[in-house]
């Protein structure tokens, strides 16, 4: 895809540019886990197109105090942090301030999946294929964090799907996953949100209603 085709239409069009780009990539016992909120209408749309499971993966960033939009690392499912210890270091930032943005993201995190998956526990992961999905990549720092935190849960072979991604985030990426998959990744990336002409904000209640309608269409297969 070149950046002439750019924007993309929504997160919609994404996921379905993406499935394109995925088949033959992924087997049908795969899980393609979208990362909340804005991942999850992307990857329900290639769990769709391929027939393939889906779930979510919470992951949250570690925003700067004050200048939020900076990442200075994030954390996941299952005690995942990852910390960008030189950017924190070149912030000013001490321990007390950093454990009290830790602390704040940890409890969203747990809202989250309770609000996303309520009792439920994540699905086994053990020795299995994982697509992991985002409408788009800035820092990587958020990927990142899911990317571990699959596979400390045991994923064998780890798939990146994103529309659009700054090139240098992307590239970063690259050695912790078996493969990408990347519609556009444009040198005069600033932010995700430039790329697509349509960019909501994804609510909560979407992202339960592309769980609930991913659950009630495998169960109709079953």
């Amino acid at each position: 895809m070149t950046e002439q085709e750019l924007p993309l239409q929504d997160r919609r069009d994404a996921g379905q540019r993406l499935a394109q780009r995925l088949r033959g990539h992924v087997g049908t016992s795969a899980l393609v886990l979208g990362l909340p909120r804005g991942g999850v209408p992307v990857a329900a749309e290639i769990a769709h197109a391929l027939g393939v499971a889906l779930d979510v993966i919470v992951v949250r960033k570690l925003g700067v105090p004050g200048h939020e939009e900076f990442a200075m690392g994030a954390i996941a499912s299952d005690g995942v942090q990852v910390l960008d210890a030189p950017f924190i270091r070149r912030m000013g930032l001490d321990e007390r301030r950093l454990e009290s943005v830790i602390d704040h993201e940890r409890h969203e995190l747990e809202r989250r999946e309770h609000a996303f998956r309520g009792n439920q526990a994540y699905p086994t992961l053990t020795g299995r294929q994982v697509v992991l999905v985002d409408d788009g990549i800035a820092t990587g720092a958020t990927m990142r964090a899911a990317i571990r935190a699959v596979r400390r849960l045991g994923a064998e072979h780890c798939i990146l799907a994103v529309p659009v991604a700054a090139p240098e985030s992307l590239a970063s990426l690259r050695p912790e996953v078996d493969h990408i998959e990347c519609l556009a990744a444009p040198e005069n990336f600033a932010s995700v949100g430039q790329w697509y002409r349509h960019f909501d904000q994804t609510s909560d209640a979407e992202v339960r209603a592309c769980l609930r309608s991913a659950h009630d269409a495998g169960a109709a297969e079953e």
